[in-house]
C-alpha cells in the first residue's frame, strides 16, 4: 500500500496538467499512486495522463464525465485511491519540492490524526507577491495532534481540500464525499471537520495554486451562486445532528456565513435572484444560528443583522447595490495623433458594418500567412464580405493588384478598424484598438509552437527583455473570440501562452491548405520563379531567430555544404523573417528567398527541408518530404528561448550536430532513407493532426458565415489525403 494517494482533477487544465505531475513525480518520496481524473479516454487530457501511465507504474489515470463536475471528479479518486493518505491537487497547480517528505514526517509525528491541514501559498497569475492565506488560521494551533474542539476557529471551510491529507480509512469510515456542488470546498471541509476526532496542522507551504487569470469559476454569475446556500445548509444540519456544542458551531456558522454575506454583496453574481438569495440566507441564518452567537463588529456586524431581520432594501442601500464598475480609461483609443484619436473616437460610435473584414498579417508585412489563404476563400465563399488588408506603407507596393488594402496609421486604417465586424490577425492588432460589442476577431497564429511563446517566455530573461509587457499582451489576447489550432499540442501551448476566454478552433492553418491542392504544374512553376536549375534537388534552409543573437548569423557555410553534400544540390536560403531586407542576395549554388512573399511556395519548390528549431517545419511536414534537424546549439537554445518538447529525441527526421553529419546525410542518401521516413511519419501523425487541404473553408463557414461547428466539414483523416508531388527524384543510388 502506497503511503500517499495524490489525486489530480483535469478538466480544462490540459495545457498545465504536465507541470503538476511532473510536480509530484519528482518529489524525492516515491512512495505514492498518482490518479489523474480525465474526462473521458478520447481528452487531451487523457492523452497527457496516458503518455505518464505508460512511463510510469505509479499513475493510475481514471475517468470521470464533465457533467460529474469536480466534485465527481475527485469521488472518482477516492474511490480508486489505495494509499494510506490522500491528497487533491488542482490540475493547474504544484506540489511544492519536498513536499510529501515534509507530509511523511509530520505524520509520523502526529501518529494517526484524521486531518492534517498545511499551508499553501496562492501565486498571482502575473503581478504581485505571493500570499499564504492559511498561516493566520494556524497560528495559534497546538504543536501535536489535537480534539477539533481544542482550536473551534480551525474548521476547513476556510481552505479547499488541497490544503489538507486526509486518513484513507478515515474517509471510509465516515462515507465521506464531495457533496455535488459548485462549492463543493465549503462543504467537504465542513463535512470532514465535523467528523475528525484528531487532527494537526503542519506549518509549511505545501502546494503552490496559480490563481487563474480570468478569476475564479465560482465568482462567476450565474444560478450556481445558490448552491452555495445548499452547502451551509448540509453543514450546520450536520453539526446539529451531531449536538455539538454551541462553542464548536460558533465559528462555522460565521464562517459560513462571511461567504453568504460575500455573495449577497455582490449583486452581479446574481443577475436574477438576487432578493430570493437573501431571502433564503436569512431564514437559513434564523434557523442555524447558536446559542449565544454575537454578531462581530464594523460594517460586517450591520450586515449580520440585516441579515438576521431580512431587511433586503436596507442591505441594497448598505453595499451600494448596482455598481457599475466599468473603467473607461482603459478602453479608450490611443492613436498617436490628436485627429485620428478624435476621428477614431467618432467612428467607434458609428454601427458596426456587418459585412467588413479586416486582415493583417506579420504587424503590416503584406499579403501573407493565414490571413491571406482566409481572405482568398472569404471572396470565394463568402463575397458580399468586403475585405481590407492592413499593410506598412513600405510594403503597399508589393499587395496583389486586386487586394483591398489601408496604410498602417492612415485614416483609412482608424475607420475600418473601428467599423468592422471581423478582425483577422496571425499576430496582433496594436494596443489601442477597441473591441467593441458584436465584432468577432480572429487570431489565426503563425506557426506550431516548439519555442516558448507568449507568458510561458518570462523565465527567460533575454526573451522576456525583448517582449515588451506581458500585461500588455494578456490586455490584448482579451480581444480574441477564436484562436485558430493546426494539432491538439498547439492548442494546449496556447491555452498555457495565451489564458483568455478564447474559443479553440482546431481546424488546421488555411496557409497549409495548398500543400494538398497544389498540382506538380504549380511547383514546377514556382521552381523556376525562384531559378531552381532543372534536375538539381533543392534543399530549403530555414533557420529559426536567436534571441541571444543581434542580427542574422546562418550558421552553416552553405557553399561548403554543397560541396560537400553532392554536386547536384542547390540550397535556398530562407533567414527569419525578422531579417527580411527586400534584397536578395543569391551566389553560386545558394539562392537567397528570404524576401520571397510566401513561404508556402519556397516549400513547394524544396525537396528537402534543413532546420534548427524554426516552426517551418512543421508547415513543411504536410508535404511528406524529407526533413534534417541541424542541432548545433541545441543545449543553448533551450536553455536561452525555452522549448516544449525536446526535438532531438522527437524529431521530423535525422539528426545532424556537425556540418560534417549535416553533409553525410544527404551524401549517403539516408535523409530519405526509410528510418527518416518512419521519424516523420511520426512526427506528422503528431503535428499535421487537422491540415487536410480545407482549413480556409472551416474558417470562414465558422467565422464569417458563422455556421455551427457541426456544420464545417470535418478533417480528412491522414493516411487519406494526398500532398502536393515533389519535383525530383528523392532516393540517391
Amino acid at each position: 500500500m502506497p503511503r500517499f494517494s495524490i489525486i489530480v482533477p483535469s478538466h480544462g487544465v490540459a495545457a498545465r496538467l504536465s507541470q503538476a505531475l511532473d510536480s509530484v513525480l519528482g518529489q524525492p518520496s516515491g512512495d505514492l499512486q498518482l490518479i489523474p481524473v480525465c474526462d473521458a479516454p478520447d481528452s487531451p487530457a487523457a492523452a497527457v495522463a496516458a503518455g505518464y501511465a505508460e512511463r510510469d507504474s505509479r499513475v493510475t489515470p481514471v475517468h470521470s464525465p464533465p457533467s460529474a463536475g469536480l466534485s465527481g471528479a475527485r469521488n472518482a479518486g477516492i474511490r480508486a485511491a489505495t494509499g494510506a493518505y490522500v491528497l487533491f491537487l488542482d490540475g493547474d497547480d504544484l506540489l511544492l519540492p519536498g513536499a510529501l517528505a515534509a507530509l511523511d514526517a509530520r505524520l509520523t509525528e502526529t501518529a494517526g490524526v484524521d486531518v492534517l491541514y498545511v499551508e499553501h501559498e496562492r501565486a498571482p497569475w502575473w503581478e504581485g507577491e505571493p500570499t499564504n492565506p492559511a498561516g493566520p488560521l494556524f497560528a495559534g494551533a497546538p504543536k501535536g495532534a489535537f480534539a477539533p474542539a481544542d482550536l473551534p476557529e480551525l474548521t476547513g471551510v476556510q481552505l479547499p481540500a488541497w490544503s489538507a491529507v486526509y486518513r484513507r480509512s478515515f474517509l471510509t469510515e465516515h462515507e465521506l464525499a464531495f457533496p455535488a456542488s459548485h462549492f463543493t470546498d465549503l462543504g467537504w471541509g465542513g463535512l470532514t471537520t465535523l467528523a475528525a476526532g484528531r487532527i494537526a496542522v503542519l506549518r509549511r507551504v505545501v502546494v503552490r495554486h496559480r490563481l487563474r487569470r480570468q478569476g475564479s469559476r465560482l465568482n462567476l454569475p450565474g444560478p450556481h451562486q445558490h448552491d452555495l446556500l445548499d452547502q451551509v445548509d448540509l453543514v450546520l444540519t450536520r453539526a446539529a445532528e451531531r449536538a455539538l456544542p454551541a462553542e464548536r458551531i460558533r465559528p462555522l456558522f460565521e464562517q459560513l456565513f462571511t461567504h453568504v454575506l460575500r455573495t449577497a454583496s455582490r449583486p452581479e453574481r446574481l443577475p436574477s435572484g438576487h432578493r430570493a438569495f437573501f431571502r433564503r440566507a436569512a431564514h437559513l441564518y434564523r434557523r442555524h444560528r447558536p446559542a449565544g452567537f454575537r454578531a462581530p463588529g464594523g460594517s460586517l456586524g450591520v450586515q449580520h443583522r440585516l441579515l438576521a431581520t431580512g431587511a433586503y432594501s436596507a442591505f441594497r442601500a448598505l453595499r451600494g447595490a448596482n455598481q457599475i464598475a466599468a473603467d473607461t480609461a482603459e478602453s479608450l483609443p490611443r492613436p498617436r495623433m490628436l485627429r485620428s484619436r478624435l476621428r477614431y473616437a467618432r467612428d467607434l460610435r458609428r454601427p458596426l458594418d456587418d459585412n467588413l473584414a479586416v486582415y493583417c498579417a506579420y504587424w503590416g508585412r503584406g499579403y501573407a500567412c493565414n490571413p491571406a489563404a482566409i481572405h482568398a476563400k472569404a471572396r470565394e465563399l463568402a463575397p458580399h464580405i468586403r475585405s481590407v488588408f492592413l499593410v506598412e506603407a513600405d510594403q503597399a507596393h508589393a499587395m496583389p493588384d486586386d487586394v483591398e488594402y489601408a496604410v498602417i496609421g492612415s485614416r483609412r486604417y482608424w475607420e475600418v478598424l473601428a467599423r468592422a465586424k471581423y478582425l483577422i490577425n496571425n499576430a496582433n492588432f496594436a494596443e489601442g484598438i477597441v473591441k467593441r460589442p458584436g465584432s468577432v476577431h480572429l487570431q489565426t497564429q503563425h506557426g506550431t509552437p516548439l519555442k516558448t511563446m507568449g507568458v510561458d517566455q518570462s523565465p527567460y530573461p533575454v526573451v522576456a527583455a525583448q517582449s515588451g509587457s506581458f500585461t500588455r499582451l494578456l490586455g490584448r489576447v482579451d480581444r480574441w473570440d477564436f484562436n485558430l489550432s493546426a494539432n491538439r499540442h498547439s492548442t494546449q501551448m496556447w491555452e498555457r501562452a495565451f489564458p483568455g476566454a478564447w474559443e479553440a478552433l482546431e481546424y488546421g492553418y488555411p496557409r497549409n491548405d495548398v500543400y494538398y491542392t497544389a498540382t506538380a504544374g504549380d511547383v514546377a512553376r514556382v521552381r523556376r520563379e525562384l531559378g531552381v536549375p532543372e534536375g538539381r534537388t533543392a534543399v530549403l534552409y530555414a533557420p529559426t531567430h536567436r534571441d541571444h543573437h543581434t542580427g542574422f548569423e546562418p550558421g552553416l557555410d552553405l557553399e561548403a555544404f554543397c560541396e560537400a553534400a553532392g554536386e547536384d544540390v542547390v540550397v535556398l536560403l530562407r533567414a527569419h523573417y525578422f531579417y527580411d531586407r527586400g534584397a536578395a542576395k543569391s551566389s553560386g549554388r545558394i539562392i537567397d528567398v528570404t524576401a520571397h512573399r510566401s513561404s508556402e511556395d519556397v516549400c513547394l519548390a524544396a525537396d528537402a527541408l534543413v532546420t534548427d528549431y524554426s516552426s517551418i517545419m512543421f508547415d513543411y511536414a504536410n508535404l511528406d518530404r524529407p526533413i534534417v534537424v541541424y542541432a548545433d546549439d541545441w543545449d543553448v537554445y533551450r536553455e536561452t528561448r525555452g522549448v516544449y518538447f525536446d526535438l532531438p529525441a522527437e524529431p521530423p527526421g535525422p539528426v545532424a550536430r556537425t556540418p560534417e553529419e549535416l553533409a553525410a546525410v544527404f551524401r549517403d542518401g539516408s535523409y530519405a532513407g526509410e528510418e527518416a521516413a518512419a521519424l516523420r511519419a511520426a512526427f506528422r501523425e503528431r503535428f499535421c493532426e487537422f491540415d487536410d487541404g480545407r482549413a480556409a473553408e472551416r474558417v470562414v463557414r465558422r467565422v464569417l458565415l458563422g455556421e455551427p461547428p457541426e456544420a464545417v466539414p470535418p478533417v480528412i483523416p491522414l493516411p487519406e489525403r494526398v500532398p502536393a508531388p515533389a519535383a525530383a527524384t528523392l532516393v540517391r543510388s
